[in-house]
């Protein structure tokens, strides 16, 4: 008899939150009887003699994923089925070979099931259709993207199931989990009355074979089956005449010729790629508690032959090589766990694959053109030369000729007070300070007399001296410019007595506040190290930095990273979801590109890609720089800081201008919004003076990846090379910023 559902997957309550149809036992019972009998019409029209064999089973061997399973677990899984399993009576066996990534591996199996005469599918693994594939963003809540809100108030396990939903399309190329068992079906139905579509780790006893055959006789008018499966923790078990485990897990199952359902492809390896049929069917089980969470594909309706299937039967699934996972409550709960992080490894390995061979950490970023004497006009060669003679009269700067000491009492620490926090005249107390945004204290100002006392100034100038010096020295052959960008470099990094600690404890201090440390804020002082690092690539190549003093140098910035990586002010600037979080970003790619970190590199490319969606509305507008007081400088800034991401992802063959978030999100909607206002009055609040000449580097930077900008025609642009090559340091444009 048909096995009736003793409950369908969701209460009414759940059903109806999720816009899913409800409906009543008594429907229910209705549609339960309406499947036995189409099973039964169904089972009249059938004839046996069609097939030449009543029962085919299909056996899918995938990639082991590390540490879930054992390497070379599959292998060794398929060698003791061909061994040991019994003939199955009525059935023939195939196989699924399911794109398995490592050659060696998918080797050794094809030539196992040729040497015992298996015939099987091969489904192989191409890594340049893998590349072609990107991140499920649109899968996954805004809030709950790794970039969001509140992604770090979530548990490890339920920020690795998030992941599993952005890699979902690699996740179902590369595992295929669905999509073999749908190609089992396929060429299933065509065989036998009754296609077996298992997991290669499935193995079957004589006594559970026919316990299955028992319970299919039985049964007739179903067209589906569920056969539980037993976790076996020793596949020698299996060989004991009677053997019988308790056999409660995740089942498999059977389907009949004539069968309607399939797999649902969208589901992916790792997130109930099984269950979602079930759900379906109205199959009962452990899984009707299991959680909704907001990134999951959604819950599907009932299908028309929910209620035909029935129980038949046991399966083994033979050992994963890791019986730590294999037992108890944690053990579910860690092989949850451990397959994401084995998931992740093995796609996050692919990944690498190709970005390597595109990567190269010694190529420059953003002065490629110059470095081989192409790019500059004449005017612009001139007024390179001209900046990198003043830059000449200058420095070299060091943190310790400034004249205050930081809180630490060390001149090697960097220093400077928060700009926007002003002391309170009458103190009061727990209030020390209040913030005016867009209005700087005395002193944090660039180039004022009073900067003198910290050093923000020296930073700056550091950063735009050695790179206007390094340029004109690769332009002009003139040694003395790359002699003294060297001597820059050397001064502030490698000179013991002068050299600055690779950190920004101290950048934005409040005093009395945080233990007088400075704040993740403070993080951006330091946003130019993009175009410095160009600079440092080119006196490498002129061999203006001997092997030692470049080997000093990236052990320095090793450990700036991994301050910038790991530190409570490093670790909040990460999370911020404005400008501060796009040139934090910025800092750790072009460290990590210089450094050779590729995976690190590749990370935050990645992860950037998330920004967008977070800092972008659908309109192309910065919903949290026009909080602020000055929102056409932070507009401008903050895109700036797009288009030097953008950069450097080009730099190493990654596409940042063509990404586009679920709603449209893009750096391109961002430029179009903003230069829409060209020749305009700013409609937003801005309370200081703004340099309108700030729009043509970002028109400019829009031409040369899109093309055309409609409806400024009539502005009467001026050339680049006609727009000045030297903007304020604040604005985020660097240099010289025409050559590139």
């Amino acid at each position: 008899m048909l096995n009736y559902l003793k409950k369908f997957k969701r209460d009414f309550q759940f059903r109806l939150l999720h816009n899913i149809k409800v409906t009543t036992p008594a429907e229910r019972q209705v549609k339960r009887k309406k499947a036995i009998s189409h099973g039964e019409v169904q089972e009249r029209q059938f004839s046996l003699n069609n097939f030449e064999s009543k029962f085919v089973l299909y056996r899918i061997i995938g990639n082991d994923l590390v540490p879930r399973h054992e390497k070379g677990q599959s292998r060794k899984n398929l060698e003791f089925i061909l061994k040991n399993e019994p003939k199955l009576e009525g059935c023939v066996k195939h196989f699924i070979v399911n794109r398995i990534v490592d050659p060696d591996e998918e080797k050794q199996i094809i030539g196992m099931l040729e040497a015992a005469n298996v015939e099987y599918i091969h489904i192989p693994f191409h890594l340049d259709a893998y590349q072609t594939l990107s991140l499920d963003v649109e899968g996954v809540p805004r809030e709950y993207l790794p970039t969001g809100k509140l992604f770090t108030q979530l548990t490890a396990a339920q920020q690795s199931r998030i992941w599993m939903r952005l890699y979902r399309h690699k996740n179902n190329y590369v595992m295929n989990n669905n999509g073999a068992r749908n190609a089992a079906l396929s060429a299933g139905k065509a065989q036998a009355k009754w296609v077996l579509p298992w997991d290669g780790n499935c193995f079957l006893t004589d006594e559970a074979w026919k316990e299955i055959v028992t319970g299919i006789e039985e049964q007739p008018e179903c067209r589906y089956f569920v056969v539980p499966m037993a976790r076996i923790s020793s596949n020698e078990s299996l060989l004991e005449k009677g053997y019988r485990p308790h056999a409660d897990e995740e089942p498999q199952m059977i389907f009949r010729c004539d069968s309607t359902e399939v797999f649902d492809e969208a589901c992916y390896y790792g997130r109930r790629p099984k269950v979602e049929l079930f759900w379906r069917l109205g199959i009962p089980g452990k899984w009707d508690h299991w959680h909704v969470e907001p990134w999951d594909i959604p819950c599907p309706g009932y299908s028309e032959d929910a209620g035909a299937f029935a129980t038949a039967g046991w399966v083994a699934r033979l050992f994963s090589g890791q019986g730590h996972l294999e037992k108890g409550k944690s053990g579910l709960v860690d092989r949850g766990l451990a397959r994401n992080e084995a998931i992740a490894n093995l796609l996050d390995r692919l990944d690498g694959v190709g970005f390597h061979s595109r990567y190269d950490s010694n190529r420059l970023c953003y002065v490629a053109d110059v470095a081989s004497h192409g790019g500059a006009s004449e005017t612009l060669r001139q007024s390179l030369v001209s900046a990198a003679d003043e830059a000449l009269s200058r420095g070299p700067y060091s943190v310790v000729d400034k004249k205050t000491l930081p809180p630490s009492n060390n001149l090697h620490d960097y220093w400077h007070p928060a700009p926007y926090f002003w002391p309170i005249p009458l103190p009061i107390p727990g209030l020390p300070y209040i913030r005016r945004d867009g209005k700087r204290v005395p002193g944090t100002r660039l180039y004022e007399p009073m900067s003198d006392n910290y050093d923000r100034t020296r930073l700056q100038r550091l950063f735009d001296d050695t790179f206007v010096l390094a340029l004109a020295g690769s332009v002009s052959q003139d040694e003395r410019y790359h002699d003294h960008a060297s001597k820059l470099v050397r001064t502030w990094f490698l000179d013991p007595e002068t050299a600055m600690a690779p950190h920004l404890e101290y950048a934005q201090v409040r005093k009395g506040w945080n233990g007088n440390r400075g704040s993740s804020s403070g993080i951006i002082e330091a946003k130019d190290f993009y175009y410095f690092l160009d600079a440092v690539r080119l006196l490498e190549q002129c061999n203006r930095l001997t092997e030692s003093e470049a080997d000093a140098f990236r052990e320095w910035l090793s450990k700036y990273l991994h301050w910038l990586r790991t530190s409570p002010q490093g670790v909040k600037e990460r999370a911020a979801q404005n400008n501060h979080g796009t040139y934090y970003d910025l800092q750790v790619g072009t460290i990590a590109a210089f450094l050779g970190e590729d995976t690190l590199l590749r990370h935050t490319l990645r992860d950037c890609r998330f920004r967008i969606v977070h800092q972008f509305a659908a309109d192309g507008s910065q919903p949290e720089e026009l909080k602020r007081t000055t929102t056409a400088h932070y507009c401008c800034f903050n895109l700036q800081g797009w288009i030097h991401l953008a950069q450097l992802a080009e730099s190493c063959g990654e596409d940042l201008w063509s990404f586009e978030g679920p709603e449209g999100q893009s750096i391109r909607r961002a430029m179009e919004w903003l230069l829409s206002y060209m020749g305009k009055d700013w409609p937003f609040q801005q309370i200081d003076n703004f340099d309108s000449e700030r729009y043509y580097p970002i028109y400019y930077a829009y031409l040369s990846r899109y093309g055309k900008v409609s409806g400024l025609e009539h502005l009467g642009i001026p050339s680049k090379e006609e727009v000045k090559p030297l903007f304020f340091p604040h604005d985020g444009i660097r240099p010289f910023w025409q050559l590139s």
